[in-house]
């Protein structure tokens, strides 16, 4: 199976010739992933932030068998369903703001591809055409698909290979007021001369709020947030919230936008939406933005084969439901005072730049780019499974992870800075 895993796979930012190793899983379940030589990893990364109840949950089962009685797929065009309809009322129960409009779609690629046409469609149906390009943050990522990635830092991002063929929009620099901290001064000024100067050509402004996630892990003030919905009301531009990787507890607040007290119109959400069972995401949106495309007989130009998934939009369903019964606070309040505790000794290590925590996330940023392969096998050998990238060796456990398990994946990142020097 490896051998032709290696020949004939192609893994995501791994070469075809020359590729990471890939180890083989046979089954997971709770917040261990089992390998196929009885090997058991605790995962630290919630297979890219998504599984945050762990693994095999016999609720989430129920949800997608049960579901799976009745109807695996029916197209959305021209139908409509239970699951959908319960998992927009949720949906618009919990988020931020006076979002009253759902679209659902595949990934988080494609909510931000569909926010990012709701946009340029909102300008051009009220007048404004030649409001056509967004404003974002260096530092940032938004996804894989050539309109997120156009959006993505066009410097140290992962696409700068395709900089020649993206359209080109506006970069602020990254905030550099932390989290938890007052806007530092001058810090919002470049922010406020770009969209004076642009606004005339501005349809939205797009950031992660809060968390810079896979462009640099980078946790940034609430008072930032703030400033630039402010300015985005002044100059009348949209405020796009990219909450794909921070939505549903992850920084301690449900949505990242609450930390500020902010309200976009419109917000992409993916990721976690179905605890990691199946691929949904989802772009809401204000009435105004969306009366505003729909005038005069105008309709929004998307449309996936697999919109509103009944499966998928199922066990979205129950994962919330499961989300919102139990202590979600508590729990991720737990994780971020162990991963504080954990990872606070590793700031004094040469190889360490930098050591910061933020509900459950924590992050270790070294001086150098790590050797991926080498230290992955390093942490697999520790029972862990973290995934580094860059200069960033990073968790984002389940929630339901155990204080002696989080124990296990703090230790490994020890052992692994170990390798560095």
């Amino acid at each position: 199976m490896l051998e032709f895993d290696r020949r004939h796979l192609w893994h995501p930012y791994t070469s075809a010739v020359d590729p990471l190793p890939a180890y083989p899983v046979v089954s997971a379940a709770g917040c261990r992933i089992r390998l196929a030589d009885g090997r058991e990893l605790v995962d630290g990364m919630s297979s890219w932030w998504c599984a945050i109840h762990g693994y095999n949950h016999p609720a989430l089962n129920h949800a997608v068998t049960t579901q799976l009685g009745q109807m695996a797929h029916v197209m959305f065009g021209g139908f409509t369903h239970e699951p959908a309809v319960g998992l927009a009322r949720r949906l618009l129960a919990i988020t931020p703001g006076e979002l009253q409009r759902v679209f659902f779609c595949d990934s988080g690629s494609v909510a931000v591809e569909v926010a990012i046409k709701m946009a340029l469609q909102y300008q051009a149906a009220t007048g404004r055409p030649g409001r056509r390009r967004l404003l974002t943050l260096r530092g940032g990522y938004h996804g894989d698909t050539f309109g997120a990635m156009a959006v993505c830092d066009p410097v140290n991002g992962m696409h700068e290979h395709f900089a020649g063929v993206l359209a080109q929009h506006l970069f602020a620099p990254r905030p550099r007021s932390r989290f938890g901290a007052a806007l530092g001064s001058g810090d919002i000024g470049s922010f406020e001369a770009l969209i004076g100067a642009h606004a005339g050509e501005l349809a939205a402004v797009i950031l992660e709020p809060i968390v810079q996630g896979a462009g640099g892990m980078w946790f940034y003030s609430a008072d930032y947030l703030r400033a630039v919905a402010a300015l985005c009301r002044r100059h009348d531009v949209l405020l796009i919230a990219d909450e794909i990787a921070t939505g549903f507890g992850r920084t301690g607040r449900l949505f990242a936008c609450e930390h500020a007290g902010v309200a976009p119109d419109i917000l992409c959400v993916g990721k976690a939406l179905t605890g990691g069972y199946l691929s949904l995401a989802a772009t809401l949106a204000t009435d105004q933005v969306a009366e505003g495309i729909s005038a005069a007989g105008g309709v929004l130009m998307h449309g996936p084969t697999f919109m509103a998934n009944p499966l998928a939009t199922a066990v979205a369903c129950r994962s919330i439901d499961l989300l919102l019964e139990g202590p979600w606070r508590e729990r991720v309040a737990g994780l971020e005072a162990g991963l504080a505790a954990g990872l606070a000794p590793f700031a004094a290590h040469p190889a360490v730049a930098d050591v910061r925590v933020l509900g459950a996330i924590g992050v270790v940023e070294t001086h150098q780019p790590v050797p991926v392969a080498g230290l992955q096998r390093r942490f697999v050998d520790a029972g862990a499974w973290i995934r580094p990238f860059g200069r960033l060796i990073y968790l984002m456990p389940p929630y339901v992870i155990e204080p002696a398990e989080l124990a296990v994946l703090t230790a490994a990142i020890g052992r692994g800075l170990d390798l560095l020097g």
